[in-house]
Order: structure tokens, then C-alpha cells, then sequence
């Protein structure tokens, strides 16, 4: 990778096990620490990003959100207007749907401008957090490529991902 990385966990922070755990150990990214993983606030969630990335050339950074973390860069991207390298989007939960979690503050609506730099939404099928034809309206509201990895779940540990090398794809084709 020629791109400084930087992995944003969604609600609950990911695991030792979780595909975004282990890249950043494997490639050393950087993971965007929030002071409340349980019970977040999307102005201290898009605070964080900015000030991690801050102290790097935007133009050489790729964002690697699962979830939640989806929801907070569109947030990020649309208060800041930074133009980033790109941003990876996985599996990007739905805060409006009734089978989202509740205990986020400021996470709805989910921004549906496009983006300030290129982006890949991988969305699967099945995922209980995000029904595909929503995962496909922020997809194309967000100016993003949409990938559709079939009956995948929310493409966690639970759904059977653990290094995901499909994901590092998606990842190598932001970093052409």
C-alpha cells in the first residue's frame, strides 16, 4: 500500500478477531480510537477522524469504515469537505432502520450527499443491519461503487470473516 490507512470501527469497536483488527496489525494502518465505542456522539466520532488524519497529506489517505463507521465518514465528508485519497465502506448500517441498535446520538439521518473523494460501498445480501436496496441508496447518493458480496451478513466474525482477502482488493483498487 502506498496509502497511509486508517481502520474506523463501527458501534462496539472490532475485535481481535475482526478482518479490520488484523489488517491493521498485518500493514500497520491506524485505527481512529473513540472515546465511546458503546454509546457514540457523531460530532465526537467526526471530530476524531479529522483530528487523526490531520497530521497527514490528504491526497495520500484511505478511510476503512465498517457499520457505524460508514454513517460517520459520510457525516465527516460532508461537514469538512476533505479530499482524501479515498474511502473503503463496508457493510454501512442503516441508523434510520428499526433493526439498528439504539444508544447513538446524531448518527440520522444518514447524509445522502456525495462524497468528496472516490469510494467503494461493499454491501452484502443478507446483512441485518442494512437492507441491500438501502446499502444501494447510499451507494449512489455517496457517488460510491457499490460491490455486492452475496449472502454475506454484516461481514464480521459472526458471518465467518476473519482476514478477508476479498476486502484487500477493494482496498488495493482505492490505491491506484
Amino acid at each position: 500500500m502506498t496509502a497511509t490507512v486508517f481502520i474506523l470501527p463501527g458501534l462496539g469497536n472490532s475485535g481481535e478477531a475482526h478482518w479490520q483488527t488484523r489488517w491493521e496489525k498485518q500493514f500497520n494502518f491506524i485505527r481512529i480510537e473513540q472515546r465511546d465505542w458503546e454509546t457514540p456522539h457523531r460530532t465526537d466520532w467526526i471530530d476524531a477522524i479529522d483530528k487523526a488524519i490531520a497530521q497527514h497529506d490528504p491526497a495520500n489517505i484511505i478511510l476503512v469504515g465498517h457499520s457505524l463507521a460508514c454513517a460517520a465518514i459520510a457525516f465527516w465528508s460532508d461537514q469538512y469537505k476533505r479530499k482524501i485519497k479515498g474511502a473503503l465502506l463496508v457493510a454501512p448500517s442503516d441508523t434510520e432502520a428499526d433493526t439498528y441498535p439504539p444508544g447513538t446520538s446524531g448518527f440520522t439521518p444518514v447524509p445522502l450527499q456525495p462524497l468528496s473523494f472516490p469510494s467503494i460501498v461493499v454491501a452484502s445480501a443478507n446483512d441485518y443491519y442494512v437492507r441491500l436496496e438501502r446499502a444501494q441508496q447510499f451507494a449512489k447518493a455517496w457517488g460510491s461503487k457499490l460491490v455486492n458480496i452475496g449472502d454475506a451478513g454484516h461481514i464480521n466474525v459472526a458471518a465467518g470473516f476473519g482476514a478477508w482477502e476479498q476486502g484487500l482488493e477493494f482496498l488495493k483498487e482505492l490505491d491506484r
